[in-house]
């Protein structure tokens, strides 16, 4: 047994609360049930989607948007099928480096999947030269694993050793694309060479089937959920299952095996939703949604089609609260709440937000991938195109955009006769202003004024944690007021020993108290206790007193939110507490994405009093931060030198820091309130 490195077991630590539904073995009951197993079979054509020759059957699919995927197609038609050299492998372990590999692969990867579109678009053989071309130089590659996630080898080193094959999120995600290539156009490359067709089908078999089945590979495809090793899983096992799942029904020829990698496949997401929380929520936050439900629907529509329907999971409620997730975690204006290491900012594609409602029979998730397809610049809903990173989601797109564009031109036509904040609002009516997730332990609370609060319990060893047990972000009026950094760019210290150097994951970054002077740490054992939610009163609270480390001499600390569902909007954060003895000043950290106005300061021609401070948005009304008697204020600018976050933030964050006195009692409270400045 090799043991695993800790880049990878911090990628596959997620929070147990709940621990799943036990019993619910959802996948492996259905698949054993009457007739199921047995509606797979290998080599069988089951894909929902017109043969190449059939153009009439390609031309409905595509409708309009036909011109877009052949532009696209053009544009590829000009790029070189790029060498991956060593030193772009060497990169992560020398420097930590992982996009000198991740860019070559990415190109390569999406000039490929343009010409597959474009050709099945167009038709007339214009893109299968260079199509063939990528086919023949994928089947040369020695790997199709990224850099970072080569180390997983017995060699423990980030350049491929040929000798073993390991499967990762991006050689997964490969092996799917040539497996569709190869189904769509083996008979196009036939007329080439044969040779084409059957390195394509080698290499499937050495990089991907045969690596799933091998069981001396159980530790190092740890997110199979078989290792003796590694007991916790992540995204990357609906990532991961989904694109093999999809290779194995495309290529696998023998049945015995096939059957085997398909009860494998189900054994493993079974385990993967032993380990998340029923309730429904992403811990990793609402960008990492498609890699994890979203993922899972990819899987599901898989075996749905492949079984010709008798593999049917979409009437299960606990997917239908999966996709919600992502519904109520919107804020408003493309912001969404993010802890751990997601963005801010929302990337999930409508696209595939509508897909999952329809076919999982969830109008809310249908509504809110519409209400995202509007357009500020024409007032108009527009249908989308569907994005380039993953072969299999863009054929998806493609099926269902016969739909979709119906579904735009009804609300369209709404726009002859209402405004658009009308039709918009009638697109989230149905979607409630609190949603409380207890095994997860996330809340989402939505108040007065249009007032936004999102405020977690967990613990420090979550999925991509970040130290941020009891931290919250805040919003008014879908305006920034207090926020969570998110995560840089990531490097081989972000999955390292480094991780916690990293100034984005640390609690003292965070909107938390740091009793003592002593901040969070990363460990299983720091968690909250006692979280409470009470949504018609926007109350939020949890115990904090094992969060901390022992040097901190926390006896008990409790933090509460209150925000306020009627009236002036306001939200009202306290945090009392119990030392053991004292040791330091207390501190309470803000970080806002707004200018910082201390008291003493001037802002709009008034002195700010003592005991408030002014956070300034870069839209909108000032909003006030009044704090107890005793501290004092200070801020610290961030400069954002990663793009990650520059993008969403800009160029700067500033992190308010409120201490209390050095003689401060060992028992008391501290309350802090936030409203609209007057």
């Amino acid at each position: 047994m090799r043991r695993l490195s800790l880049l990878f077991l911090l990628l596959s630590l997620p929070f147990l609360a709940g621990a799943g539904e036990p019993g619910r073995n959802l996948l492996t009951s259905k698949y054993e049930a009457p007739g199921v197993a047995a509606s797979f079979v290998a080599g069988a054509d089951w894909m929902p989607f017109p043969a190449y020759a059939d153009r009439d059957g390609w031309a409905a699919l595509f409708g309009d948007a036909a011109e877009i995927y052949i532009r696209r197609g053009e544009q590829a038609l000009e790029h070189p099928w790029n060498h991956i050299p060593a030193s772009a492998y060497l990169a992560y372990e020398r420097e930590g480096d992982r996009k000198a590999m991740e860019r070559i692969e990415s190109g390569n990867r999406g000039a490929m999947i343009s010409l597959l579109l474009a050709e099945l678009a167009e038709g007339k053989g214009r893109f299968t030269g260079h199509l063939a071309d990528g086919a023949w130089f994928m089947t040369e590659q020695t790997s199709w694993v990224l850099s970072a996630h080569q180390p997983r080898q017995q060699t423990k080193r980030s350049l491929p050793d040929a000798r073993e094959q390991l499967i990762d999120l991006a050689s997964g995600r490969s092996g799917a694309l040539i497996s569709l290539v190869y189904y769509f156009f083996h008979g196009e490359f036939d007329k080439i060479d044969p040779s084409i067709s059957a390195a394509v089908e080698r290499a499937v078999k050495r990089n991907i089937l045969d690596s799933y089945l091998d069981e001396d590979e159980r530790d190092a495809n740890w997110w199979r959920g078989f290792s003796e090793k590694v007991k916790l899983l992540n995204n990357w096992t609906p990532w991961c299952v989904s694109d093999v799942t999809l290779a194995f029904l495309l290529m696998e020829k023998d049945q015995a095996r096939l059957d085997q990698a398909l009860r494998q496949s189900m054994e493993s997401v079974d385990a993967w939703l032993g380990y998340i929380a029923p309730d429904g929520a992403c811990e990793e936050g609402p960008n990492y949604w498609d890699a994890s439900a979203g993922k899972l629907y990819d899987l599901l529509q898989i075996l749905y089609d492949a079984s010709g329907g008798r593999f049917d999971l979409f009437g299960e409620e606990r997917f239908r609260r999966m996709g919600t997730f992502l519904s109520r975690s919107f804020i408003g204006d493309k912001w969404v709440v993010n802890f751990a290491d997601g963005s801010a900012r929302l990337s999930s594609p409508a696209v595939l937000s509508w897909i999952y409602g329809h076919q999982l029979h969830c109008p809310e998730m249908e509504q809110f991938a519409l209400y995202n397809m509007v357009s500020r610049k024409t007032g108009r809903f527009e249908k989308p195109a569907s994005g380039f990173g993953e072969a299999y989601r863009a054929l998806e797109s493609i099926r269902f955009r016969p739909r979709i564009a119906a579904a735009v031109d009804s609300l369209n036509l709404q726009l002859v006769y209402n405004i658009q904040e009308k039709v918009l609002q009638g697109l989230r009516k149905d979607v409630p202003a609190s949603t409380w997730y207890p095994e997860t332990e996330i809340c989402f609370l939505r108040g007065a004024g249009d007032w936004f609060l999102g405020a977690k319990g967990g613990h420090n060893e979550e999925s991509h944690n970040h130290n941020d047990i009891g931290s919250c972000i805040l919003f008014a009026g879908n305006r920034p007021v207090l926020v969570d950094a998110g995560v840089g760019t990531y490097t081989r210290a972000t999955f390292g020993k480094e991780r916690y150097a990293i100034w984005s994951m640390q609690g003292q970054w965070h909107n938390l108290p740091m009793p003592n002077g002593e901040q969070q740490v990363k460990g299983r054992e720091y968690h909250a206790k006692n979280c409470f939610c009470d949504a018609s009163r926007g109350v939020f609270s949890l115990d904090l007193s094992e969060a901390y480390p022992e040097e901190a001499g926390v006896a008990s600390l409790k933090r509460s939110y209150r925000l306020a569902v009627k009236g002036r909007p306001a939200l009202e954060i306290t945090d009392t507490y119990a030392l053991r003895e004292r040791k330091a000043a207390d501190e309470a950290h803000f970080l806002v994405q707004g200018a910082v106005v201390l008291p003493g300061e001037t802002h709009a021609e008034r002195t700010v009093a003592p005991g408030t401070l002014l956070i300034v948005p870069e839209k909108g009304a000032a909003i006030r931060l009044r704090f107890p008697k005793g501290m004092t204020a200070s801020v610290e600018e961030k400069q954002l030198d990663d793009k990650r976050l520059s993008d969403v933030w800009g160029p700067s964050l500033r992190r308010i820091t409120l201490r209390g006195r050095d003689n401060a009692p060992r028992k008391g409270s501290y309350t802090f309130v936030l409203e609209e400045d007057q």
